[in-house]
């Protein structure tokens, strides 16, 4: 039988990432801990819309094995924002234990960073 509508089948399906954050700075730049999860901000141009679903393979540092995080597009910086901004998504970590584990191991990463005044790439 023919799926009358294949969009509804692949639009259910998140999109994956792949992100490699090589330093501390550029991951502090990147975390979102304004979230109550814990979120990340990924540059990208692909068009994303607020609730989409993605799944993020995050590599940190020098780190061997990689993150799987699922997550929720809750932030978007269009092309050309104020401020020169980049342009990107920012996407909130579930709340399940793979999105905790992240944002515990990031938390744990940045240490005292957190409450600094440099600016990121959302705020």
């Amino acid at each position: 039988m023919n799926d009358p509508n294949p969009k509804a089948a692949s639009a259910a399906r998140p999109a994956v990432l792949s992100l490699n954050i090589n330093s501390k700075s550029a991951l502090y730049a990147a975390y979102m801990p304004f979230i109550k999860q814990g979120g990340l901000f990924i540059p990208t141009t692909r068009p994303y819309a607020i609730g989409d679903e993605i799944f993020m393979l995050l590599t940190l540092m020098d780190e061997p094995a990689r993150l799987p995080i699922a997550g929720t597009v809750v932030w978007i910086t269009p092309a050309g924002a104020q401020g020169n901004k980049n342009q990107g998504i920012g996407v909130r970590f579930s709340a399940d234990e793979s999105g905790q584990a992240a944002r515990n191991k990031i938390e744990t990463i940045l240490g005292g960073h957190l409450n600094s005044s440099r600016p990121t790439h959302t705020i």
